[in-house]
């Protein structure tokens, strides 16, 4: 077990409340298991579905009392104001168009945010956020999964201390299956509002996916795409949302890089995979095998870096539970590590813990998650020209 600074220095977890989740979420299971696990939470209310009895049936299952199941968000946030043990962080996990104004409602309770991503449909929405997160000091941590994965801060850790020189090249594939075929014709619940531009955003498989991988890039690197050259569409005729985006980009050091995702690739299932070529060697992290990292250099020596060993970094070791080898974590695992860094900052708020930069993404990564996705809709409008990134500090 890790050690618990929120126990230690607070005295009880934290009080959350979860918006969205029930069957057939994917996420939503995670979520619940993920911010308990090492009880620097304690999931005490929700509304965990848009429709009131529904929302009350799963909300039993989930171990909530009766009278903190809530019919809605406004209703949880309000009636949680107003009882002596109510929550001070809300889980946001509900179809991508009510992030915006779940994560506003949040805020202007008083109320710290875990979201997923995207972090909303527009950049203009996620600036606004932004600010407002700012005015009320409230912190705001967006689930991009894979930077909780041990081994992806490893490799952050390794290109930060120098081990493969500066970096000249960067590589990811993000294929997904889920899409391949005409699943408009008969959707389930879980696909049906992704298969609506309305709801999913501007662009499916960028805010689906491709905000992962943009993440992924940004957070092992520690540079910013300063442009992108992209071509964004659908494989499947007729759709209505994108279901493939090509992108090549620039670091600001002038690395180059290439982003593909896809949510239409037959077979594939969850297939991610991220390769940085520096000066001397490269580093490969892919997300079937996510207990290892290998490692590349010049002469042709390569090295497999597993989870649990002892020559892990410090950064990938207090990201790790079960530091023996053999023994594998997952996805839980890793979105449970993102709830410990929104902990952190919320401890650190308190005056209880060192204000310290936290691996957690920020609503600061939300907001460029959505200048990507502008960039890349932008340049494939343009045929492919290059676009630069806005920046926004």
């Amino acid at each position: 077990m890790m050690p618990n600074p929120v126990l230690e220095r607070f005295g009880r977890p934290f009080r959350l409340g979860l918006a969205g989740g029930a069957p057939p979420s994917l996420i939503g299971p995670v979520h619940r298991t993920a911010s308990v696990m090492d009880q620097r939470f304690q999931l005490v209310a929700g509304v965990l579905s848009s429709r009131p009895e529904r929302a009350l049936t799963e909300g039993r299952a989930a171990g909530l009392a009766e009278d903190r199941c809530y019919a809605s968000v406004e209703a949880m946030i309000s009636g949680e104001a107003r009882r002596p043990d109510g929550i001070e962080a809300v889980a946001i996990i509900t179809p991508n168009d009510s992030h915006a104004r779940y994560v506003r409602l949040a805020l202007e309770g008083g109320l710290d945010v875990m979201v997923e991503k995207p972090l909303c449909n527009d950049l203009g929405e996620a600036l606004a956020l932004a600010d407002l997160a700012r005015r009320t000091g409230r912190a705001v941590a967006l689930t991009h999964t894979y930077s909780g994965y041990p081994m992806i801060r490893d490799m952050r850790a390794r290109i930060e201390a120098g081990e493969i020189g500066q970096i000249r090249l960067v590589q990811v594939d993000y294929m997904a299956g889920g899409l391949a075929t005409r699943v408009e014709d008969a959707p389930d619940a879980a696909r049906r509002w992704r298969l609506d531009p309305a709801v999913s955003g501007p662009s499916l498989v960028l805010g689906d996916i491709g905000t992962h991988a943009h993440h992924l890039v940004g957070f092992v690197t520690g540079e910013r795409l300063a442009s992108v050259s992209a071509d964004v569409g659908t494989l499947m005729p007729g759709r209505r949302v994108h279901d493939i985006a090509q992108v090549r980009f620039r670091l600001g050091n002038g690395a180059r890089g290439r982003i593909d995702a896809c949510n239409a690739a037959a077979g594939a299932s969850n297939q991610v995979s991220l390769t940085v070529y520096g000066e001397t060697g490269h580093l490969r992290w892919e997300h079937r095998h996510h207990g290892r990292l290998v490692q590349a250099n010049l002469d042709g020596d390569i090295r497999i870096i597993g989870s649990g060993q002892p020559n892990l970094t410090d950064m990938a070791k207090a990201a790790t539970r079960l530091m023996r080898p053999g023994h594998p974590e997952g996805l839980q695992e890793a979105v449970a590590n993102l709830y410990c860094g929104l902990a952190d900052e919320m401890l650190a708020r308190r005056g209880l813990a060192p204000a310290a930069a936290t691996l957690t993404p920020s609503i600061a990564d939300g907001v460029a998650g959505l200048a990507f996705v502008e960039a890349c809709l932008a340049s494939s409008a343009a045929g492919g020209a290059h676009v630069e990134l806005a920046t926004h500090g």
